[in-house]
């Protein structure tokens, strides 16, 4: 069973942009609100359709794969996927003081050379947005934002600070799948870095193009990001990889790779699964609210609900995919008691998968709620713990090898 999710709900803004525009030949005034990746024209002849993220262009669908064999492609080989995720620039004296006012989390502990998931709230407790940081140097990190405003927040923050908050006009794609190291070893130029274990940086040079990666992803699975920064020769790099990594079984993708994997996996989007109206405890991600820090932004509405119960968890529904919105319902009353906030089909489980919020904390795993879903019908949710599969997370980490296998009219 496959689920069209692009074809059956209507939840995405997405465009059909004109081959044209999408290189550059552009209105101005859209200039600064659908810009495209330097890579986009690894995706134009597969009949994209483009959502706006950050005010940049990434795909929501191309026609050459569907999303059951994107899924299966990340799970079993590897994929390369251009996102339109949004590195910030961080410089300065004061660069490490600026992030410790924003984040929940503590940056202190990020040695150069490594990675940290963190995420920044408003004065009230509710979320911003998440993303990656990378400490490139001792007074200088790029943080790779999920969809949202931090921009502003970080300048609004850095008053009296001896720092800058910069667009350095960087680009994030991500490789991944079980086979994605592999595909770095491949295309780097020279060895493979000394250390690159999850969360790591390193900087590489590929077709003889300085390149930082990270050892991060969206997908749960073993992968990697390379940064594409403004001097460097994009298109060179790009091809080296895509062309490499066909060698691999590499196919280009769009969202639709990462939508049940990551809801799965239980990696939260912004927007969606979060927002200004939930704080992390809301959202099962309360002990990544580090209050021994001192003072950050949010800290003491976060401190004053610090003994709220988690509303957000995953669900299951068999034969079919949820609805997204107000579609939870108590089986027993009727009455609409939570939200689907993401949803997807899992080939590999065999179900509807889906990431919901109730308005409540009386319910969680193992109880069953009533569900409207996309083909027309109401079912049976049954609620789960998140992540559904390796919940420890040790395929990202490379300490366990998970290649599960395909229905046989896929394998």
């Amino acid at each position: 069973m496959s689920f069209d999710m692009n074809r059956t709900t209507s939840s995405a803004l997405r465009f059909v942009i004109h081959p044209l525009s999408a290189v550059g030949v552009r209105p101005n005034e859209l200039a600064r609100t659908m810009i495209p990746h330097p890579l986009i024209y690894q995706e134009l002849a597969h009949n994209p359709e483009y959502t706006l993220y950050n005010g940049r262009l990434t795909p929501a669908f191309l026609d050459h794969a569907t999303a059951d064999e994107m899924y299966w492609k990340v799970r079993r080989e590897v994929i390369l996927r251009h996102t339109g995720e949004l590195p910030l620039e961080i410089v300065g004296p004061d660069a490490e003081v600026l992030l410790q006012r924003v984040f929940t989390r503590d940056v202190s502990t990020v040695r150069v050379g490594r990675c940290s998931y963190q995420f920044a709230c408003y004065h009230d407790g509710g979320m911003i947005t998440d993303g990656v940081l990378v400490r490139l140097a001792e007074d200088r990190f790029w943080f790779g934002q999920a969809d949202g405003d931090l921009y502003s927040w970080f300048r609004a923050h850095a008053l009296g600070l001896d720092v800058q908050v910069l667009n350095p006009d960087v680009w994030i794609s991500q490789v991944q799948g079980p086979r994605s190291l592999e595909v770095l070893e491949a295309v780097i130029d020279g060895p493979m870095p000394d250390r690159f274990n999850y969360f790591d940086m390193a900087e590489v040079s590929i077709a003889h193009q300085p390149v930082v990666i990270t050892r991060t992803g969206f997908s749960n699975e073993l992968g990697w990001e390379f940064y594409l920064t403004p001097e460097i020769d994009a298109v060179a790099v790009g091809d080296r990889i895509l062309s490499v990594g066909q060698d691999f079984g590499m196919i280009i993708t769009s969202a639709d790779v990462f939508r049940a994997r990551r809801i799965e996996a239980g990696l939260l989007n912004a927007g969606s699964d979060f927002d200004m109206t939930t704080t992390p405890f809301d959202v099962g991600l309360g002990g990544m609210v580090d209050f021994a820090k001192g003072d950050f932004s949010g800290r003491a509405a976060l401190h004053a609900v610090a003994d709220t119960l988690c509303r957000t968890w995953g669900m299951r529904v068999d034969g079919s995919v949820a609805s997204l919105g107000r579609v939870l319902v108590s089986r027993s009353t009727g009455d609409v008691i939570g939200r689907v906030c993401s949803s997807g089909w899992s080939p590999f489980q065999g179900s509807g998968v889906a990431i919901v919020r109730f308005d409540s904390t009386d319910y969680g795993p193992d109880d069953i709620v009533g569900v409207a879903c996309i083909d027309g019908d109401d079912h049976e949710g049954v609620i789960c713990t998140l992540p559904m599969i390796d919940p420890d997370r040790l395929i990202p980490r490379g300490k366990l090898v998970d290649i599960p296998q395909p229905p046989l009219a896929l394998a």
